[in-house]
């Protein structure tokens, strides 16, 4: 059994961003021809940045990274007439043969924006064209990558967020809804509402632990986890989570900068008893210097890893 350990969009030691960013304000400032050749410019810019990233994580064997979603500024919005695909063909597809040839997983976790489930029309249609152009970036880098998205706001109640998310969810593109992996969150919908849609929708589960532990379902986890499972069974890739420390007891929904050890090789244990591949996003302040102390650590209590792999062996009976 191997678990691939992941980090998030930045790499702190390297000291560069892909999400350089401009806003439509200063769009509208500069006009529309110097507003594009700016945005021609910073677009590059990221390009470049997130080749990289991605060579960093091949020499460091990193093999599963989440992307920014910000790599491509003012993408979606209406009124902003760029191309913002086919000019960048060829960096779209260079990035997408680095990802192959260099075997990482990458996936997108759009931002708080994103909530399809929303009684406001105008967010809805915005979420969906954020949706439309995450996929449309899958598809010039030509590379199988998943969307990981929450249900959204509860108005009305929790029954009716989950009944709006479903019935946006069949509208949409059969593209854009292969794409979509959905995960538990840490104050409203709990890992077994996002198992029943996950379900009644025939999508695979994100299972978020720290969120998780920040909103439990009545549940055992050890009875949701094969369950869990069970929705990839689909799937090419093996399933996906996430796993971060809390910050402090105060503010237990935030995360640490790091990973609490025990905490972590608790969790570890508990999946090494279901005997399924993992791959596991380390979701910490401190990005990919929090996942390499992990590692150190992990070595220390005599774990077997190569690279960011983790390895874990059982006895069979």
């Amino acid at each position: 059994m191997k678990i691939n350990l992941g980090y998030v969009a930045l790499p702190i030691t390297l000291d560069i961003t892909s999400s350089h960013t401009m806003t439509y304000t200063r769009y509208q400032m500069l006009g529309p021809e110097l507003g594009n050749a700016q945005l021609h410019k910073i677009i590059l810019s990221n390009f470049d940045a997130l080749e990289k990233i991605l060579y960093y994580n091949y020499k460091n064997k990193i093999h599963f990274y989440r992307m920014t979603s910000n790599l491509i500024p003012l993408a979606t919005h209406p009124e902003v007439h760029y191309d913002f695909y086919e000019q960048y063909k060829e960096r779209y597809r260079q990035i997408g043969k680095m990802i192959h040839d260099y075997q990482i997983r990458v996936d997108f976790h759009p931002d708080q924006y994103c909530v399809l489930n929303s009684v406001r029309n105008d967010v809805v249609d915005a979420s969906i064209r954020l949706l439309k152009h995450h996929v449309k970036m899958m598809e010039m880098m030509g590379i199988e990558m998943k969307l990981v998205l929450h249900l959204g706001g509860g108005t009305y109640g929790k029954k009716a967020g989950m009944n709006r998310f479903m019935k946006v969810f069949h509208l949409l593109d059969s593209n854009i809804q292969s794409k979509i992996v959905l995960e538990n969150d840490d104050k409203l919908y709990h890992a077994e509402d996002i198992l029943e849609v996950c379900q009644m929708l025939d999508l695979p589960m994100v299972l978020d632990y720290h969120h998780h532990i920040c909103n439990p379902s009545k549940t055992s986890i050890m009875l949701l986890l094969p369950k869990i499972y069970e929705t990839w069974k689909k799937e090419i890739l093996p399933p996906k989570m996430h796993f971060s420390s809390s910050a402090s007891k105060r503010d237990f929904r935030s995360h640490n900068d790091y990973i609490e050890i025990g905490h972590f090789i608790d969790f570890v244990e508990l999946l090494k008893q279901y005997e399924r591949d993992v791959d596991l996003m380390i979701e910490a302040k401190k990005k990919d210097e929090a996942l390499f102390r992990l590692v150190r650590q992990l070595r220390f209590h005599n774990y077997i890893l190569e690279g960011t792999t983790l390895f874990l062996h059982y006895d069979k009976k």
